[in-house]
């Protein structure tokens, strides 16, 4: 019987391949919805963008196997490499509405760049993750055009990626995004918020918007409750609502370069998901809080807007959102004036926004 089935399924399948060959049916993977020669197109395209990151660590052009980066290890007495890695999350919704694709690449680069920047690590380079059903190279050049852009902006290098093209997983017209940067510092220059104190000054340094943290929220409040256009005109944004919500996330790498070897910066902090309340905390050591001073920075309208909208509370908007602060600074009491002046000096809008006392442990308002 084992026998007399075996034959059966193989009568079966010679019938099918028959039946394929009569109708001249030749699958590929091109077919299958993976298009090679769209992926050499990509490639070609994008080369020039990366090479124009190029630092002079990179050790070996595109298309090898692995990324090779040649650190000077002269310029470090006991170098410490930082890495980090991100996504955009929701905002490529807004993206895919707006049909906009060259600014969701700063983003991929600001939210991996700033985390490790907030260990004094200097970024070294940048490697990308980019995902979607169908491949369209033009499109996705213009993803990497940003990515590029982040990294000129941030001083590291765009020294590999990967690129998946992946039929049926993802929706129509849709991709998805990952980083993943590194850099260095010498562990002597660490900045690792143990040496904060008590009496230590809070500089904030605004943020250009929403960043890429929160877009569930706000996606919810415009697009579903409200809905409203991806070209509604605000007048109190004096801007579209796809212009506001794309702004790119600010990359601070120029602030703390701004700061460095001028003052003794003792701890900084990223502000994303989960905004001050959850952020600056990570930074101060235990034993130690922080006042924050209510109303001592200008909250942007975008965040006020959302708050009416949607009926959000003070607490969700504070742990959603960063209200306008992107990145803090911890220095000492008598350097807090020259951090703000000099920060201000090279284009970046800072206040003092608060204190770290012993008052508890986290941050409170006052």
């Amino acid at each position: 019987m084992i026998k007399q089935s075996c034959n059966s399924s193989r009568t079966q399948l010679t019938r099918w391949h028959r039946d394929a060959m009569n109708k001249k049916s030749r699958l590929s993977y091109k077919k299958a919805g993976v298009d090679i020669d769209a992926g050499d197109r990509f490639v070609d395209l994008i080369s020039p963008l990366a090479k124009r990151t190029f630092t002079p660590g990179v050790a070996a052009d595109i298309g090898s196997f692995g990324a090779f980066f040649k650190l000077n290890a002269r310029k470090y007495k006991d170098p410490v490499l930082v890495s980090g890695t991100d996504g955009v999350g929701t905002k490529l919704k807004v993206a895919f509405m707006a049909g906009r694709h060259d600014t969701v690449g700063i983003d991929l680069v600001a939210m991996s760049v700033n985390d490790i920047l907030t260990a004094g690590a200097e970024p070294l380079f940048f490697l990308d993750y980019f995902a979607t059903g169908k491949l369209k190279p033009e499109k996705a050049a213009e993803v990497i055009k940003g990515i590029a852009a982040g990294c000129i902006e941030s001083g590291c290098a765009l020294i590999g990626g990967e690129t998946a093209e992946m039929p049926g997983f993802y929706a129509r017209g849709e991709y998805d995004l990952a980083g993943f940067a590194v850099g260095v510092v010498d562990r002597a220059s660490l900045v690792d918020g143990r040496s904060i104190r008590q009496g230590d000054a809070v500089v904030g340094v605004a943020s250009s918007g929403l960043h890429s943290n929160g877009y569930s929220l706000a996606r919810k409040v415009f697009f579903d409750l409200h809905g409203m256009g991806i070209r509604k005109r605000l007048p109190e944004l004096g801007a579209t609502l796809g212009e506001e919500l794309l702004r790119p996330t600010r990359i601070y790498v120029k602030a703390f370069h701004a700061l460095k070897r001028k003052v003794a910066v003792k701890g900084m902090a990223h502000i994303t998901g989960g905004g001050i309340p959850e952020n600056l905390p990570r930074i101060i050591p235990r034993g130690l809080g922080a006042e924050v001073f209510r109303d001592s920075w200008p909250v942007l309208p975008l965040f006020r807007i959302i708050k009416e909208l949607g009926n959000v509370t003070d607490k969700d908007m504070k742990r959603t959102f960063n209200m306008g602060i992107g990145y803090i600074f911890v220095v000492g009491d008598k350097d807090k004036g020259r951090t703000v002046s000099l920060l201000k000096d090279h284009g970046f809008d800072s206040y003092l926004i608060g204190k770290i006392d012993k008052g508890g442990e986290g941050v409170r308002y006052a």
